[in-house]
């Protein structure tokens, strides 16, 4: 009897844990099984290890192999525990030391030939490690340039199975692949970051800037209503530029769903708030995360700590509308699949951009407009009061009368609104400092109230009486208040703040 054992991790979510590879080598006829509640994918492993081992020069053992991942109560998914999975039977069998992958945590997928390819999820998987002490780490050679964004743990990087039976001090007759990298494993990752544009570059539109401006220094939801052309999507594609740049826990926690998603290599860790505009088709899942077994991030989860740019949002399906609902109020989402229950980070602004009616030209005198009026209700009435009562700041953006305005009065670059935004998130970050609050937005209602001066509570009374607000309603005029009073540098938001916070969300709509 033999057993030898390696260390992985695994991932529910961005979630991590340890799991113990122990592979048992025993009398019987030839048979090679993976216990521990694996998935597919991770069955699988039993043909590509087993051939990857051929591939080393080794004879795979003519008797029963049994794999086991501990804890075997937690599913464990995806093709990232092939390398350990592999180093386990090794270990078993005698290929390499039994004692020699004590304490080291094993990443990487095998391929039939015992090359070691990519996986997705390292850098949740190497901030669980620090995080637990680990030491030591083999992870796929195409995967150093993520390693190396987390300071700890040593980590090595393998081509080849062989090279990792050679590490450990066994003995391999291998080929390696002309196609694979050689040379110095790199140092410094380099990563294709991309940038939004310049709020300079919108022409006019004074007032729309001005109410990004607020929704970036308060964390506030957005709608923009106004005719084709007029500069919504253009604005909102701009609005990361203007937000203040994301602390070191929200870096990493944005990085480590890129990880998941694959997209890391493009992206790196960035200061820049996420992005993400999904097309008016997308599916519930596509939104709220999907897929087979474990639920994977969806859109909402990779604009965590960033925005969610909903362009023609009407024509998102209600259904679709609707799942955003609790993501809102809550900061997360918890999907609960076949597979298992994954937890997702979902902290994002929302931004929705719309035309005035179905055909766009239901502005001014409306002479252009041929939707009729059965049309015209039918397009609006999918933003549901639910989720119209969930966004801050509500504008019309009118089309652009003129390009001279331009030449006459120049626009402000986003550097400089930048420099006021992350002035005023300070301020109230400093203010909610014992409360745990970074924004006005996750301000509560009762501390709210409780500090917001009674002439500018009278303001708010009134417009509960003549029904212009509901009482979340007023919760939320009064967080705007009190972004636009940190913009202007007041200590508290005075009446003017208050008219302003409620023109700002209660504007007319086409």
């Amino acid at each position: 009897m033999a057993i030898g054992g390696a260390l992985s991790i695994g991932l529910i979510g961005i979630k991590a844990f340890i799991i113990q590879v122990q592979a048992f080598i025993s009398p019987g006829l030839p048979y090679f099984s993976i216990i521990g509640l694996p998935d597919a994918s991770l069955s699988e492993a039993r043909e590509r290890v087993k051939s990857a081992c051929h591939a080393c020069g080794l004879r795979w053992p003519e008797t029963r192999v049994t794999v086991n991942l501990s804890p075997a109560s937690m599913p464990k998914r995806g093709s990232s525990h092939d390398l350990a999975i592999a180093a386990s039977v090794l270990s078993a069998a005698g290929a390499i030391p039994p004692d020699c992958l004590n304490e080291v945590v094993v990443i990487g997928e095998v391929n039939l030939d015992g090359t070691v390819l990519p996986v997705n999820g390292l850098l949740p998987i190497m901030l669980h490690a620090k995080e637990r002490g680990l030491r030591r780490m083999v992870v796929p050679y195409a995967n150093l340039d993520e390693a190396s964004l987390v300071d700890g743990p040593q980590v090595i990087g393998v081509r080849h199975v062989g090279e990792l039976i050679e590490m450990m001090g066994g003995s391999a007759r291998y080929q390696m692949p002309h196609d694979l990298p050689v040379g110095e494993q790199p140092r410094q990752p380099v990563f294709d970051a991309s940038h939004p544009g310049d709020m300079a570059e919108v022409i006019g539109q004074a007032e729309a800037k001005k109410a990004l401006e607020v929704a970036a220094a308060g964390g506030h939801h957005l709608l923009m209503v106004g005719p084709p052309g007029s500069g919504k999507t253009m604005l909102a594609s701009r609005l990361p530029g203007i937000m203040s740049p994301l602390n070191e826990r929200e870096q990493l926690e944005v990085a480590s769903i890129r990880s998941l998603c694959g997209t890391l290599q493009h992206y790196g860790i960035s200061d820049v708030p996420p992005f993400e505009a999904p097309h008016h088709t997308a599916s519930c899942p596509s939104l709220v995360g999907g897929g087979s077994g474990l639920a994977q991030p969806g859109a909402i989860s990779r604009a965590h700590c960033g925005i969610l740019f909903m362009d023609e949002a009407p024509e998102f399906s209600t259904r679709a509308l609707q799942t955003l609902r609790e993501p809102l109020e809550s900061g997360h989402v918890v999907l609960t699949r076949s597979g298992g229950t994954t937890y997702y980070p979902a902290d994002f602004q929302l931004v929705m951009a719309a035309n005035p009616c179905p055909c766009g030209f239901d502005y001014g005198t409306g002479e252009r407009c041929t939707c009729r009026e059965r049309d015209r209700m039918r397009y609006f009435s999918r933003l549901s009061g639910p989720i119209l009562d969930r966004i801050d700041i509500q504008i019309t953006v009118p089309p652009v009368t003129t390009l001279l305005a331009a030449d006459t009065v120049p626009a402000e670059p986003s550097a400089r609104i930048r420099e006021r935004v992350i002035q005023a998130r300070h301020t109230a970050q400093e203010r909610f400092a014992r409360h745990g609050w970074s924004c006005n937005a996750q301000a509560s209602g009762s501390w709210l109230r409780d500090h917001t001066s009674r002439a500018a509570l009278q303001v708010i009374d009134r417009a509960l009486n003549r029904e212009r607000l509901s009482l979340r309603g007023a919760d939320r005029s009064m967080r705007l208040a009190w972004t636009l009073a940190d913009l202007s540098g007041a200590d508290s938001p005075t009446p003017d703040h208050m008219f302003t916070a409620i023109g700002l969300r209660t504007e007319d709509r086409p």
